[in-house]
This record gives C-alpha cells, sequence and structure tokens, in this order.
C-alpha cells in the first residue's frame, strides 16, 4: 500500500518528475525514514545517488551509521557519498545552536552537491506526516505568522527539495520497513528530550492524544487547511502591497494616510517590512512614526523607514537621505541633500517672469501631483524650452559642457514619467507659461552652501 501511495503522490505533487527523466540526492542518515524513502526510489525506477552527514555528534554510533551506508551501495547498487562536519565548531564559531548548525551544514552540502552534479534534479528528504505535525507545533509556540502553520514545503523549488513522504505517517514508514525486511539504524538522540522536535514527540503530542483520540490526524488536516489560508492569506497581502506600495528606484514609497486606514493595519505593515529584515517588535515603534517629525525613522540592519512628510520611504542604510521625494500640491517647502526648494502659487497677472537658472515658472493647470524629486540617470530625456524635440539629458548636461560632479549631482523634477525641470537648468517646453495660463506654479531652488 505504501508503495502505491508513494508512487501516487508522486505523480500527484511532483507532476514534472520522472524516472527517464530525472535523478536525484537521497538524504539518507540510516534510520528508518530514511531507508524506507531509498527503497520506495529504488522500486519505483528512479535513478538517484545517496548521499550522508556525519555531524560527529555521537561518538562511535555516528561512526556506525556511515558504515551502515555501505550496506546501501551493496544492495541498491548506488553510489554513496559521505561528508563529514564538525558541527560543535561550526555552531560555536557562528554562535548558533546545534540543532540549527547540523540543519545549515547539510543543506548548503546538498546544495554544493546539486551544483557539482548537473545531472542532478532534486534532493529527496525523508519528513513524513508526524514530522511535520512536530514542525507546525514548534512554529505555533514559538510565535509564527500563518506560513509557520503550513509545515514543511512537499516541494521547495528554490534548493530543488522535495520532501514526498509527507503523507505518510511513521506508523505506515515503520509497517513498510517490518513486512519488507528492512534494516536501519537508530539514533539515540531521538531518545533524548534536549532537542526541541524530541520535547513535542515524547511529551508535547502524547498528553494532546490523551485527550483527543484523532490529534495527529486533525492537526494533519489542520496542516493543509492552514495551507489553503495562507494562499487567501497571501493573495489579500498582494492585493494590500498593489494599492500602498510604489517603487521608486531602490526605495519603497507608501501614503501614510492611506496606510493608516488599512485595516488589518500591523498584519499589512509586517508583511510589508519583513522582506527589509525589521522584526515583528518594531511595529509599535515604527507606528509611531506616524505622529512623528519629518526625517524621524526607524532602522533595521539593512533598511530604514523615514518619515517624508506625507510618505514613509523604505531606502537602504546606506542613504542617508531618501533619493526619491514625492512632493504634494500644499508643500511649500521641501529640502534635499542639494538644497532647498520653495513652492508658490501666483495669478498669471501678478508673477513677473524671471530669467534666473535657479527659478523655474510653469503652468500650474498643466501639474499633476504628486511631484517626483530625484537624481537623474541614464537614458531620461525632456524637451528643453525653446525646442520641440525631445533631448537626452546626458546630451543635454555635454552641450552645456557641465564638469562629470556637476553631472552626478543633477537632480530633476518629473510628473507622471516626464521631467517638467532640471532643477538650476531648465524647464520643459510642455509645461511653459502661455497666454492663456491663468495661474502660475513658482519653484526657487536655493543651493546648500548658499543656505
Amino acid at each position: 500500500m505504501l508503495l502505491q501511495q508513494f508512487q501516487q503522490h508522486l505523480k500527484e505533487d511532483f507532476p514534472h518528475l520522472s524516472p527517464a527523466n530525472n535523478k536525484f540526492i537521497l538524504a539518507v542518515s540510516g534510520g528508518i525514514d530514511s531507508v524506507v524513502l531509498t527503497d520506495l526510489f529504488y522500486k519505483s525506477g528512479y535513478d538517484f545517488i545517496i548521499a550522508h552527514c556525519n555531524f560527529q555528534l555521537r561518538g562511535e554510533e555516528s561512526l556506525r551509521d556511515e558504515l551502515f551506508m555501505t550496506t546501501l551501495k551493496e544492495k541498491y547498487n548506488r553510489e554513496v557519498i559521505i561528508q563529514q562536519f564538525n558541527t560543535k565548531q561550526y555552531a560555536e564559531d557562528n554562535k548558533i545552536s546545534i540543532q540549527e548548525a547540523a540543519r545549515k551544514l547539510r543543506y548548503d552540502w546538498f546544495s554544493v552537491i546539486s551544483h557539482q552534479l548537473s545531472a542532478i534534479s532534486f534532493t529527496a528528504i525523508a519528513h513524513n506526516a508526524d514530522d511535520n505535525i512536530e514542525t507546525m507545533l514548534m512554529y505555533l509556540f514559538r510565535g509564527t505568522g500563518i506560513h509557520g502553520l503550513t509545515g514543511m514545503q512537499a516541494y521547495d523549488k528554490a534548493r530543488k527539495i522535495i520532501r514526498p513522504l509527507l503523507f505518510a505517517t511513521r506508523k505506515q514508514i515503520a509497517a513498510y520497513a517490518e513486512e519488507n525486511n528492512l534494516g536501519w539504524v537508530e539514533d539515540s538522540s531521538n531518545l533524548q528530550d534536549k532537542y526541541t522536535r524530541n520535547f513535542f514527540r515524547h511529551n508535547i503530542i502524547p498528553l494532546a492524544e490523551a485527550q483527543f483520540e484523532n490529534t495527529r490526524q486533525n492537526l494533519q488536516s489542520n496542516i493543509q487547511r492552514f495551507k489553503d489560508v495562507a494562499i487567501l492569506y497571501e493573495q489579500s497581502v498582494e492585493t494590500h502591497k498593489k494599492k500602498l506600495i510604489e517603487q521608486k528606484g531602490n526605495e519603497i514609497h507608501i501614503p501614510i494616510l492611506k496606510l493608516q486606514q488599512t485595516q488589518p493595519l500591523d498584519t499589512v505593515l509586517w508583511e510589508i517590512i519583513k522582506p527589509y529584515n525589521f522584526h515583528a517588535q518594531q511595529l509599535a515603534e515604527i507606528k509611531k512614526l506616524f505622529d512623528a517629525a519629518n526625517s524621524s525613522y526607524v532602522q533595521s540592519s539593512t533598511h530604514r523607514i523615514i518619515k517624508n512628510r506625507n510618505h514613509f520611504i523604505i531606502a537602504p542604510i546606506e542613504t542617508s537621505e531618501a533619493n526619491h521625494i514625492l512632493i504634494e500640491a500644499n508643500d511649500k517647502q521641501v529640502k534635499f541633500e542639494n538644497g532647498m526648494l520653495m513652492f508658490e502659487k501666483l495669478s498669471a497677472t501678478s508673477y513677473q517672469l524671471s530669467a534666473g537658472s535657479n527659478m523655474a515658472q510653469m503652468d500650474e493647470s498643466k501639474i499633476e501631483y504628486p511631484l517626483l524629486l530625484r537624481k537623474w540617470k541614464q537614458g531620461d530625456y525632456f524637451y528643453p524650452l525653446g525646442m520641440k524635440k525631445k533631448k537626452k539629458l546626458s546630451r543635454f548636461f555635454i552641450d552645456l559642457k557641465l564638469s562629470a560632479t556637476a553631472k552626478e549631482n543633477a537632480w530633476v523634477i518629473e510628473m507622471n514619467k516626464k521631467i517638467i525641470w532640471v532643477i538650476g537648468y531648465r524647464i520643459d517646453e510642455r509645461f511653459k507659461i502661455t497666454p492663456s495660463t491663468q495661474e502660475v506654479l513658482k519653484i526657487s531652488f536655493t543651493a546648500a552652501q548658499e543656505r
């Protein structure tokens, strides 16, 4: 029955895999789960090699497990590769637990093998349904988001890993091993509660089973429900992100008022900031930015969330100031690294035309807010005042004989991907004042050294 179920699950869960076109690394510890996995792959006609990690944590027992690989090599006529690790030293050097060290060493090695052997499609790992339940409970007690409740991934495309035994219980695996007279080795550390997983396996789950007869079946069913919930959750989060987030270069811009009105705020805000190495404990601090002074920020190890008037800007930490600054209709002044911009709206009957390069005067009716203040970049173009044809800024600067430093420090004001002013040089022809202009937007630039 297990062999038939295994083959059926392979077809349903991994339809892109076939015996004819795929070769696998089987992660084999020598325990009952990985031995059964090896036998199932062999009888299903798949090509594979066996990879064994010796973490050197159990003395003679670790050596015994390594030597056991010889019997598998002879039985299945498959290549066996073995890697020894100084796991304790690695854990000390990296200040992590032994469990975490072993996990990282293991998966990193599988990745190396996969890259070295071009014929390898995936690494198969023998995690079963009971392992999955334990993993879900560990995440639940540690404190996790919805994804922690979905347990392990059967298909990890990024790391080229599959877990084809997640459907099978430990009892089913043990019955198969007995029916097929398989030999395996026992890991004595599985009997010790010092490891978190074993604590749940030997204590928490048996206590629950004493009260609820179908504990394992219910938890397994819940994992599948949580997987479905996670899909709906992701869809909802992405909808919120599309409404809130605007990507500007290497920065993220978020309108504060729209964010404040989002529900549930904490969940959506967390999903936005999580990719930038912020911690959930920082949520309260970040929400204080709503009422904080302009330019206030909260920092992660790699990024800052900066309050920039009506927006939050998530920028890389090496950026001392935002490189993309939004200008709203009611802004009177905007500071940036080159200096300060002053904004004034005048009646067409009261303004005086100025030819100064540090002042721009444009038809306000042609302006749509918010405007974007940013550094110029290669490929930028505009229609210089007095010209009917567009010109790339790179050529415009060459014609002006600007120095490399001056070009590097040039900023522009953009509206709907149209440059309306190359600050300190020239406005765009499309936004000039005409006889029909009724209101004038006047922008004055004061360089930093002049303030």
